[in-house]
């Protein structure tokens, strides 16, 4: 039986990029997209190369959106191998601001919202769906700037950027990943956070180095990790890198 994946956030960027590589490993992709317009028309492009998907719409604001989720992806493939939370926002726009004593609640709220408390309600809810498979994979993908231990460094090589309400919704998505790899240890489950790189997209902006065509390999590593291979950590790439 053919393995499935669900990857929120995936009409576009890294998004886009790690469902393409995915399904051309022959793993059946599942889009996420709040925009179904924009969902199918990512599905079109991968079609146009050859690569057939799905898509069924996940918007992080929607309560009732895991549920959706849930139901689609159990009537028709009864089972998740791979769940991809993918889907994030960074609303300043700017990850070099620095304003821990000017960040407004709102924009703390939507970012965790989207970052965070929807992570957690998907995964819950498509955990039974994980359990079915013979390997589960939940990668969430994090940042760099996530890292507690590189932000508090002497000669810090991130103390530039300092937007608090993208780097503590991660930091605290961090710790989703590992206390669920913990309470899941026994299982065939693996969850780990990604670091794609500091990436050419909507969020990274223009100056990043990393073009977004390479950004999928840390998730696809770790969505595709073997029985040996490792949970309960933050990676990118091969490299672990500390909390």
């Amino acid at each position: 039986m053919e393995k499935v994946a669900f990857i929120s956030g995936a009409n576009r960027g890294i998004g886009f990029e790690t469902a393409k590589k995915l399904a051309q490993t022959g793993v059946k992709v599942v889009l996420g997209s709040r925009d179904l317009e924009k969902g199918e028309e990512a599905v079109k492009k991968l079609r146009s190369i050859g690569i057939e998907t799905d898509l069924t719409q996940y918007d992080a604001f929607d309560e009732n959106a895991p549920q959706k989720v849930f139901d689609y992806i159990s009537d028709k493939y009864k089972k998740l191998d791979i769940l991809i939370n993918n889907a994030g926002v960074l609303l300043t726009g700017d990850i070099f601001v620095v304003n821990s004593s000017t960040v407004s609640d709102k924009d703390l709220k939507e970012t965790f919202q989207t970052n965070f408390f929807s992570v957690i309600s998907l995964t819950q809810k498509l955990l039974p769906l994980i359990k079915k498979s013979d390997a589960g994979r939940i990668v969430n993908v994090s940042t760099i700037l996530s890292s507690l231990t590189l932000h508090s460094a002497k000669d810090s090589p991130i103390s530039p950027a300092k937007e608090l309400a993208y780097n503590a919704s991660k930091t605290a998505l961090n710790a989703f990943t590992i206390h669920l790899a913990l309470e899941l240890k026994d299982t065939n489950i693996k969850v780990n956070s990604g670091h794609p790189g500091w990436v050419k997209t909507e969020l990274g902006g223009p100056k990043a180095p990393m073009d977004v065509e390479d950004s999928y390999k840390t998730s696809l590593r770790l969505a595709t990790l073997d029985q040996d291979g490792p949970s309960g950590g933050l990676f990118h790439e091969n490299d672990v890198l500390p909390w």
